[in-house]
C-alpha cells in the first residue's frame, strides 16, 4: 500500500481522531453521495458520523443484498460516483455477497466498508469471528483490514483506486469496532487524487487494427459495457466503415438503439434477425469492452471471424473464448477516439455499403416487430408493451431489468437511446437485482425517469425494498411481469423435456405488496390497458411515489434468445444423448 502519510501528498492535522470520524472524512473526499446498509453493533459509530455529513446520505435498506444492488446501480449510471456500502461483518457481509459477486463478474466498482470485531481485547471466541478476507478473495479486487487509526484514510483511498483502475470491481475495507469507537493519534491525512485512465502507447497495434478494418469487405462492431462512455465515437467509426453494431446484454446502453446501424444484442442464431443477418458474412470484427460471455454469444454459438480486433481494459479477456488477431489493452475512453482519428485519416468511401446495411437492418427489424404483433391472446403482448413504454418515456430514461424471461424480451423489443440507461445483472445472473438497483439509480438521478422491469419470481426476492423507496421518496415505476412461474426456466424445460419441474410460484397479490410498503398500484390486464396503465404509473412516479404495476404478460411466444440457445446447446450433445432428449420430449408430448 502506498504510504500517503508524509510529504506533499499529506495534510497535517495533528491530535487524536476517532476511526469513525476518519471514515467519514475519507468518504467525503471521494465521489460518494450515498451509502447503503444496516447499522449494527460493529458499525453504529460510523453511522453516527455519517449523520453529520453535509455531502453523504446514509440509506437504510431492508436487506444487505439490496444495499449491494443499490450501490451497484449508482456506479453504473452516475457521473463517476462509486456505489458504497456500510455494513456489519459476518451476516451483513454474506447477505451482501450476491451483489458483490454480480459487481465483480460484471466489472462494476463498489466500495464496501465493513465493521469488524474488536481487536483490543482477547475474549476468546468472539461474536462474528469470521475471516471475511478469505471469503472475499474470489469475488473482490482486494480487501484491507485496518489495524491503526492512521491507516484508515490511506486504506480507503487505496481501495477506491483499486476499484476503479483497470478492470473495475468491488473492494472491501474492514474497520474493527474499537478503532471506530476510540480515538488515536493521526499526524496527517492524505490528499485524494482523482483517477485518470492510463494512455496506450502501442501504435503498432492501432495501425494493424486500422489496416484490417479499412480492407475488410464486411466489417462488424461488437460493444460491451467497457465501451459505454464512447458511444458517439463508436457510432462515427461504424458510419465510416458502413459496419453493423451489435452489443452485449450489459452493453445495450453502450450504443444507441435508434442509430441506423444498431442491430441488437449478440449476433448468433440466438440474436434477433437484424443482428444475425447483418453479421452473417462478417470478415473483420472490432470488439470493444466485450468479453464474449455466454449470454451475448448465444452460449458461445456465434461465428467470430479470424480477423478479430479486441479492445479491452483487462488483458485477461483476450483469447479467452475466441482468438484475436490484434489485441489492444487499454481503456476504451482512450483507445476508441484514437482508432477513430486514425480511420478518419484514411478517408474511407463506404457510403454504398452503409446504405445497404441500414436498409437490411430496417427491413429485418420491421419484420420481427410484425411477427410479435401478430401473436395475440387475452394477455399483454410484450412488443406492444415495450413500444408504448418507449413512446411515453424520455430518451434519457433509465430502464432496469432483473434476471429472467423479461430480460431477453427487453433486449429484443426495447430501444435504449442513451449511455448508461440500461442496467441488468449479467455474468452472475443474480435474481433480485431490479427493485433495489432501480432505487439506487433514482437516488443518484432524481430528475430522470427510472423504470424497472421484473418477473414475479425475482420480485419476491427483494420487493420489500420498495419500503426503502417509499421512505426515500424514490419515484420509480416497477412493472412486474406476472405469470405465476419462473418462465425462463420453465420455457427451457418445456423445450427440452416437454415438462416443467419446480417452476410454479403461486399467486402473488401485488396489490397487497403495494399496501404493505406504501407504494402505488396499477394493473395492466390486457393490451387495451397498456397505454393508460403506463401513463398512470409514470405520473405517480413523477410525484415521488414508487408504484407497482401488475402486468398480465403473455410469455407464450419464445424469444429468439431462448430458442437459439436451446438449439445451440442441444447441438453440442453427443448424438446418442441428443436423440434421447428429443425422443423423451416427443413421447411426453404424445402421452402427456
Amino acid at each position: 500500500m502506498k504510504d500517503f502519510r508524509n510529504g506533499d501528498n499529506a495534510v497535517k492535522v495533528g491530535g487524536k481522531r476517532s476511526g469513525a470520524w476518519l471514515v467519514r472524512y475519507a468518504l467525503e473526499q471521494l465521489p460518494v453521495s450515498h451509502t447503503f446498509g444496516i447499522p449494527g453493533v460493529h458499525n453504529t459509530e460510523i453511522y453516527d458520523e455519517l449523520s453529520k455529513s453535509a455531502t453523504i446520505h446514509p440509506v437504510l435498506v431492508t436487506h444487505e443484498v439490496g444495499a449491494a444492488f443499490m450501490a451497484d446501480a449508482i456506479s453504473r449510471c452516475s457521473a463517476g460516483e462509486i456505489g458504497t456500502l456500510v455494513i456489519v461483518p459476518a451476516a451483513g457481509l454474506t447477505h451482501a455477497m450476491s451483489g458483490i459477486g454480480e459487481a465483480y463478474l460484471d466489472g462494476i466498482p463498489l466500495l464496501v466498508i465493513s465493521g469488524g470485531i474488536r481487536t483490543d481485547i482477547d475474549f476468546g471466541f468472539k461474536l462474528h469471528e469470521l475471516d471475511q478476507h478469505k471469503i472475499l478473495a474470489g469475488i473482490s479486487k482486494g480487501s484491507w483490514l485496518v489495524k491503526e487509526h492512521r491507516d484508515i484514510v490511506p486504506a480507503i483511498f487505496a481501495a477506491y483506486h483499486r476499484a476503479v483502475s483497470g478492470m473495475p470491481g468491488p473492494v472491501v475495507v474492514e474497520i474493527p469496532a474499537n478503532i471506530q469507537l476510540f480515538q488515536g493519534e493521526v499526524d496527517a491525512l492524505p490528499v485524494f487524487r482523482p483517477h485518470s485512465p492510463a494512455m496506450v502507447e502501442d501504435e503498432t497495434a492501432f495501425d494493424q487494427a486500422v489496416e484490417l478494418l479499412a480492407e475488410a469487405l464486411k466489417p462488424g462492431i461488437f460493444v460491451g459495457w467497457g465501451a459505454v462512455d464512447v458511444a458517439r465515437e463508436t457510432g462515427r467509426i461504424a458510419e465510416l466503415l458502413g459496419a453493423p453494431v451489435a452489443t452485449t446484454l450489459q452493453g445495450m446502453s453502450a450504443f444507441p438503439g435508434n442509430h441506423p446501424l444498431h442491430t441488437g444484442m449478440g449476433f448468433s442464431r440466438a440474436a434477433v434477425p437484424a443482428a444475425e443477418n447483418a453479421f452473417k458474412e462478417c470478415d473483420c470484427l472490432l470488439a470493444v469492452g466485450a468479453r464474449f460471455g455466454e449470454i451475448p454469444t448465444g452460449s458461445f454459438g456465434c461465428t467470430v471471424p479470424e480477423d478479430l480486433i479486441h479492445v479491452d481494459v483487462d488483458p485477461a479477456a483476450f483469447n479467452r473464448n475466441f482468438p484475436a488477431k490484434v489485441m489492444i489493452a487499454g481503456d476504451a475512453r482512450i483507445v476508441v477516439p484514437r482508432l477513430l482519428e486514425k480511420l478518419a485519416e484514411r478517408r474511407l468511401q463506404n457510403d454504398e455499403r452503409r446504405r445497404l446495411v441500414v436498409k437490411q437492418i430496417v427491413e429485418d427489424k420491421n419484420a420481427y416487430r410484425e411477427e410479435w404483433y401478430k401473436h395475440r391472446n387475452d394477455r399483454v403482448n410484450p412488443a406492444m408493451f415495450f413500444d408504448e413504454l418507449r413512446k411515453q418515456l424520455a430518451d434519457d430514461a433509465i430502464l432496469v431489468v432483473d434476471d429472467g424471461n423479461h430480460t431477453f424480451l427487453a433486449a429484443e423489443l426495447y430501444e435504449v437511446r442513451r449511455e448508461r440507461a440500461f442496467l441488468s445483472p449479467t455474468d452472475f445472473n443474480c435474481m433480485g437485482y431490479c427493485i433495489p438497483a432501480a432505487i439506487g439509480a433514482k437516488l443518484v438521478n432524481p430528475t430522470r425517469q427510472v423504470v424497472g422491469i421484473v418477473g414475479d419470481g425475482a420480485f419476491m426476492m427483494t420487493g420489500l425494498e420498495l419500503l426503502t423507496a417509499v421512505t426515500e421518496r424514490a419515484g420509480i415505476a416497477c412493472f412486474v411481469f406476472s405469470d405465476g412461474e419462473l418462465s425462463q426456466v420453465a420455457q427451457g424445460q418445456e423445450v427440452t423435456y416437454n415438462r416443467k419441474t419446480c417452476t410454479l410460484l403461486g399467486k402473488l397479490r401485488l396489490d397487497g405488496m403495494a399496501l404493505a410498503t406504501g407504494a402505488g398500484y396499477v394493473s395492466i390486464g390486457g393490451n387495451s390497458h397498456i397505454a393508460g396503465g403506463i401513463r398512470a404509473a409514470l405520473a405517480m412516479a413523477d410525484g415521488g411515489q414508487p408504484v407497482i404495476v401488475d402486468v398480465n404478460i403473455d410469455y407464450s411466444k419464445r424469444t429468439r434468445f431462448t430458442k437459439g440457445v436451446v438449439k445451440t446447446v442441444l447441438k453440442r450433445f453427443p448424438v446418442s444423448d441428443r436423440f434421447r432428449f428429443i425422443g423423451r420430449a416427443l413421447v411426453r408430448k404424445v402421452t402427456g
